[in-house]
């Protein structure tokens, strides 16, 4: 990559996280292309030659953040810590998420999430693969019962997707994020004691 495309990219990158920040403090119908351009100090007119539109710059927006989540988590997946550890950490990263995000983003994100095939593919086609493999290993290591399939979590989760997605529930996951996760990594009644 020559130093115009990189500066191009960095440009784009600075443009993504000023929309993000706004985004997620205020939603995404509440943010104009002048605030965004403001908040990333370019003219609204290199916004628009970037991205076309504000509807196709919130596209690359949503999967920007989609992306900069996932890329944590693989970091964390990845690492060397112990399956409890990952688990713990997974809980707190999710409260973490739910307490930088405006209740206004997290419905706008959840109804994106829903209508817009290429997301649903990212989550289809690259998370889901990679948290089967995590479930397999907790399998293999003890903390998660082997005798539950992979489809009967795989649906577990859709459920649990398709549920957050409803307008009512979205105003009140945020503030119970962690203990909705926790309840799904531990159940109601935590560990099993056999």
């Amino acid at each position: 990559m020559d130093g115009f495309q990189k500066r191009k990219e960095r440009k784009k990158d600075t443009i993504l996280n000023a929309a993000l920040s706004l985004f997620k403090d205020f939603g995404i119908k509440k943010v104009s292309v002048t605030e965004i351009a403001d908040q990333a100090n370019v003219s609204q007119v290199t916004i628009y030659n970037y991205f076309g539109s504000k509807d196709d710059l919130t596209h690359a927006v949503m999967v920007y953040y989609l992306e900069e989540i996932w890329r944590d988590y693989e970091i964390l997946l990845d690492s060397n810590l112990s399956y409890d550890e990952k688990i713990k950490q997974i809980i707190f990263k999710e409260g973490e998420i739910a307490n930088q995000i405006s209740e206004t983003f997290f419905k706008e994100f959840m109804k994106y999430y829903k209508a817009d095939t290429s997301i649903n593919d990212y989550y289809t086609n690259k998370v889901v693969p990679r948290m089967i493999q995590f479930f397999d290993e907790g399998k293999r290591l003890g903390y998660v019962n082997p005798n539950i399939s992979n489809d009967a979590i795989l649906f577990y989760i859709q459920m649990f997707m398709e549920y957050m997605q409803r307008d009512e529930v979205s105003t009140k996951m945020l503030s119970l994020t962690e203990d909705v996760i926790t309840l799904f990594f531990y159940g109601i009644f935590g560990k099993d004691q056999n």
